[in-house]
């Protein structure tokens, strides 16, 4: 009479192989530093740049060691030289006068890097990465051309009309008094 409580034996014996090689897999990645907590890894957000693993996302502000983050700007610099070469990108795409002047061009492109170096870097699990960088940098590039540049495109760096949000003290105060949306606490709108 066959063991009734085989089929539970062999799926334990499977889970418990899964975990012993996802445990050695993650081991692995803590060793080489590509894990939050691991041995090499730096502030994840580019805080240690200098020990910063390939694909760690990148805040420029938070980066306090100068020396690290000129380095790194060198890099990413490059990096982003590289990529215009290589894709043939336009001014209308990516301004050559003056990219590194908008924000969130240089946001989006930092976090087109960073991707790049996880897609490209990782030779464990590459899979699907390379296709869906190509995917995100198509997006990207259709966004930074449409929304960011304005005047750009065409040789000089014009800035945007605008007004800069965080430089006012009681705008920010203003909107904290209104309250969170929901909470009942904010004053109701006057009847015209």
């Amino acid at each position: 009479m066959p063991d009734p409580l085989a089929p539970l034996f062999e799926a334990l014996e499977s889970i418990n192989n899964e975990l012993t090689t996802f445990h050695a897999r993650v081991a692995r990645l803590e060793d080489s530093g590509a894990v939050r907590g691991g041995s090499k890894q730096g502030g994840g957000d580019g805080e240690g740049a200098g020990d910063r693993v390939p694909g760690a996302p990148v805040v420029w502000h938070r980066i306090e060691d100068e020396e690290a983050r000129a380095a790194l700007w060198a890099e990413f610099t490059s990096w982003v030289i590289r990529m215009a070469d290589t894709y043939e990108l336009t001014t209308e795409q990516l301004p050559h006068a003056c990219w590194w002047e908008h924000g969130a061009v240089v946001a989006e492109l930092t976090a087109l890097w960073t991707g790049w170096e996880s897609s490209y870097g990782n030779e464990e699990d590459a899979a699907a990465g390379p296709y869906l960088w190509h995917d995100a940098w198509s997006r990207a590039v259709e966004r930074i051309g449409r929304m960011w540049l304005g005047e750009c495109t065409n040789g000089y760096h014009q800035q945007k009309s605008r007004t800069t949000w965080g430089t006012d003290p009681a705008y920010r105060k203003k909107i904290l008094e209104a309250g969170a949306p929901g909470g009942g606490s904010a004053p109701k709108p006057k009847a015209a």
